[in-house]
């Protein structure tokens, strides 16, 4: 790397030539990834959850969450309708958001979907 010192206006000034500063920014932008990926796996380890871009996908294209999650957990309708106490059609319709369900309901599902009651539940 070539570097001329120049003072101007009594100011000191480093010139290089435009390739080595575009390598120097680059250097900076990986040292930066580098810093966010320690911290991303600190987060990781620490036992942050990841979350598929598949489902991050389902969910914005507004799919139910109650299903998403329910499906990423790997649990049927009966399954999760045993763990929170009501059938597998009253899962499913809560799903299809063709019947409310209690507040007890939804809170125990995402106590079983280890989820916030936000990330399941309709907007009313």
């Amino acid at each position: 790397m070539t570097v001329q010192i120049v003072d101007i206006a009594g100011q000191k000034m480093a010139m290089l030539p435009f390739a080595d500063y575009e390598r120097l920014l680059d250097l900076i932008e990986d040292r930066a990834d580098v810093a966010a990926a320690t911290v991303a796996e600190q987060r990781r380890v620490d036992g942050e959850e990841y979350l598929p871009a598949a489902l991050v996908d389902q969910l914005l294209n507004g799919d139910s969450p109650l299903r998403v999650w329910r499906k990423h957990r790997g649990l049927t309708l009966q399954q999760l309708g045993t763990i929170i106490g009501t059938t597998r059609m009253h899962v499913c319709r809560m799903e299809k958001h063709k019947q409310a369900g209690s507040l007890r309901l939804w809170r125990a599902a995402a106590a079983a979907l280890d989820v916030s009651i936000d990330d399941i539940m309709p907007a009313i």
